[in-house]
């Protein structure tokens, strides 16, 4: 029993870290899709994602929606269910010149000061 109870939320960590790795992944892909489109049609509008969700397995982990203007684009994966309990990082995004966010946005890997950075890298 002492030993189960001391497994089992390490495994809980390690499953949480594993999705966020998924939809880091899911990201970073989705990320190269808005580039291509761009560099083929000259402008980020009218672009759709070609998947949502994370992982694309059907069991959703997080949620991925997008902000897209001309020029620039924000995505973001928002976690659902079970991983909604990964406060450490919460929602993760990145945007068009290649900014990592954490936690909604509100930390993010060009902040000016350096403990926020190291959060953001941590999680990234």
């Amino acid at each position: 029993g002492i030993l189960g109870s001391i497994a089992y939320p390490s495994y809980q960590d390690h499953i949480r870290k594993t999705n966020r790795g998924d939809a880091k992944a899911n990201l970073l892909e989705l990320s190269q899709f808005m580039e291509r489109y761009y560099s083929e049609v000259g402008s980020y509008t009218g672009s759709t994602l070609p998947f949502n969700t994370s992982p694309r397995n059907g069991n959703t982990k997080y949620n991925i929606t997008s902000i897209i203007a001309t020029t620039t684009y924000t995505l973001t994966a928002t976690p659902t269910g079970v991983q909604a309990t990964d406060t450490a990082c919460a929602a993760l995004g990145i945007d068009s010149v290649g900014v990592k966010c954490i936690k909604g946005g509100t930390k993010c890997s060009n902040s000016a000061t350096a403990s926020v950075r190291e959060e953001v890298a941590r999680c990234w």
